[in-house]
């Protein structure tokens, strides 16, 4: 039987579809190498300082265009905008924690800006669906920092050895497991199935 009793789940990547083929799209439309928006807009000084909440947002976002446009080395459209607005909501994956709620304790543990927990809140109403949001801007670190995962469990009142975790960055996958936790490394974009995956590990919905 599992020793299982919680899951902590990345937000984009795992609850969210970060619509990496869009982003290829994009890039190709626009002779860029593939790779270029998504490092753009998360691996700059601005970023790496709004996803432990020591930044501006917007300053992020004027930031991540100039150093497109940088990169690129011409005028350039809104393209991390672009991209973003087609990101949704993975359904499956959603429904499937909905329906491990009963028996699992569940957080969110994510690197992101301030708006998460109000986006998952308000924008879209999945409150009831998670114990609690371990945002990365809200507690002013993020992974793969070793000391947020404890700080997810802990909210979860659970050991790290009873929390299998969930993310999209084998990086993050790796930092959770040396901290004791079970980890998968989920990929929607090629085609991973959570429900399996998760199966592997013991963890399935109550019959």
């Amino acid at each position: 039987m599992s020793s299982i009793r919680g899951l902590v789940l990345d937000f984009g990547g795992v609850i969210s579809n970060m619509r990496w083929d869009v982003a290829q799209e994009l890039e190709r439309e626009h002779g860029l190498e593939r790779g270029t928006l998504a490092k753009t807009l998360y691996t700059t000084d601005e970023w790496r300082a709004v996803e432990v909440g020591r930044g501006d947002i917007e300053v992020w976002r004027a930031a991540s265009h100039r150093a497109l446009e940088q990169v690129a080395g011409r005028s350039m459209p809104p393209l991390h905008d672009r991209w973003r607005a087609t990101i949704r909501l993975i359904d499956q994956n959603v429904e499937l924690v909905r329906a491990l709620k009963p028996r699992y304790r569940v957080a969110v543990l994510s690197n992101a800006d301030v708006t998460l927990e109000e986006r998952i809140r308000d924008g879209l109403g999945m409150a009831d669906l998670f114990d609690t949001v371990v945002c990365s801007a809200v507690v002013g670190m993020a992974k793969p920092d070793h000391k947020v995962y404890r700080l997810a469990a802990k909210r979860l009142e659970l050991k790290p050895e009873q929390c299998l975790f969930v993310d999209d960055a084998e990086r993050n996958v790796d930092a959770a497991r040396e901290v004791g936790m079970v980890a998968v490394h989920h990929r929607i974009y090629k085609g991973d199935d959570l429900a399996k995956q998760l199966a592997e590990h013991g963890v399935r919905p109550k019959r």
